[in-house]
């Protein structure tokens, strides 16, 4: 046997123990139940993928955080999967989708070569719902409205939601004909918030001052649903493209504060989660004293990967781990076990099954046993019938 100090585990990879993995297991049940009455069929993607097909329409961000390994039978590369969402995407487009939207929801475990950059966690059990086939706005809205009944489940409070869309920092790069690498470093500079360098990144593109001042916007063009109204004025030199994110951005958050009065919407346009393969709107939750976001999403359009055409796309994720950690859901009180004696004896096998069976906990004695569990009850027998005593 193992001394106890020498079972370690890899950085970021963590055991759950009974009482945490018995809250975590009652919180998936309830969010498979919650997701079933939304009209979202479970499915369950494999947990290794050729590694080509798994990165398939992804970014550099999921390149990096995804194992490799080589499959000893074929001797092509194989990764593990570090987020379901594509996977589900293209097991939505090339055997699911039939013409009407498709919903769709998982649960499972991931593993990330780099992990969270708050949790640091390299094996969050990922719990999500994605919504295929609808480019409508209504479809993000709901979406959205699941991510939060979800939150609700979990027993998270104080819950408040940050909106933005990719398509008015995409809107803007296209319509000033910036170069792909110019694109990527405006991008990298815009989610540090360095302001003086998206100043001298911006005066190095010899932009016209125009251009220049839309760009430098985005680092303040953030706060309440008025911000939306600025930023129509302050970045019209964008056109229409940037104009219609802006107001999907608008008819998201009126729809969400007719269901959702008084949760607290948060805007920020420079925001650019998972920009490399979202395409409009994006979200995230947030709850007080935690660091990061609770669960996330948004539309993505061109995951798909391999199909002639895209498949709309919108959805959200989280680490159930994280829920099931923060919630302020109060853990079932211990139960009353009940003890079998170690007694060979045919009724008394059938009285243990019946009492399982209508789901009490039956410990079996064992011989030498004389350690006692806490809320014990005795099985004992009384005029020839075994029965439950103190």
């Amino acid at each position: 046997m193992l001394e106890k100090n020498n079972w370690m585990l890899p950085e970021g990879i963590e055991a759950l123990l009974p009482r945490d993995a018995a809250r975590l297991e009652t919180l998936r049940g309830e969010l498979l139940s919650l997701f079933s009455t939304w009209g979202y069929q479970y499915v369950i993607p494999p947990l290794v993928e050729f590694r080509d097909t798994l990165l398939s329409g992804t970014g550099s961000e999921l390149e990096l955080q995804t194992f490799n390994l080589t499959d000893q039978i074929s001797g092509k590369a194989l990764g593990i999967r570090a987020d379901m969402t594509p996977q589900v995407a293209r097991m939505a487009s090339q055997y699911i989708y039939d013409g009407a939207p498709v919903r769709l929801c998982y649960l499972g475990t991931l593993l990330q070569a780099r992990g969270a950059k708050i949790e640091k966690s390299r094996s969050p059990i990922q719990v999500g719902a994605e919504l295929y086939g609808s480019q409508h706005v209504k479809s993000d809205v709901e979406i959205i409205r699941l991510m939060l009944e979800t939150l609700a489940i979990a027993g998270l409070q104080s819950v408040h939601l940050d909106l933005g869309h990719v398509g008015i920092f995409r809107g803007l790069t296209k319509a000033a004909k910036l170069t792909s690498a110019q694109e990527s470093e405006l991008f990298e500079v815009l989610q540090r918030k360095a302001t003086d360098e998206v100043n001298e990144l911006l005066s190095s593109y010899s932009l016209s001052e125009a251009w220049h001042k839309a760009f430098y916007q985005l680092l303040s063009l953030n706060g309440d649903i008025s911000v939306l109204e600025s930023a129509k004025k302050a970045l019209a030199v964008g056109g229409s493209d940037v104009l219609n994110a802006i107001e999907e951005l608008q008819t998201v958050a009126n729809l969400l504060q007719t269901n959702y009065p008084a949760l607290p919407l948060y805007f920020d346009l420079a925001e650019l989660r998972c920009y490399q393969y979202q395409t409009g709107v994006v979200f995230a939750a947030f709850v007080p004293g935690f660091g990061s976001e609770v669960a996330r999403g948004g539309r993505y359009d061109n995951i798909t990967g391999q199909q002639a055409e895209s498949l709309p796309a919108t959805g959200f994720s989280a680490d159930i781990k994280v829920l099931s950690r923060l919630s302020s859901l109060k853990t079932d009180a211990p139960t009353d076990v009940v003890l079998a004696p170690d007694v060979d004896d045919a009724d008394l096998d059938v009285f243990v099954r019946e009492l399982r069976a209508a789901g009490q906990v039956v410990l079996q004695a064992l011989p030498n046993d004389e350690q006692k569990p806490e809320h014990t009850l005795n099985i004992v027998k009384v005029n020839g019938q075994w029965k439950v005593g103190e």
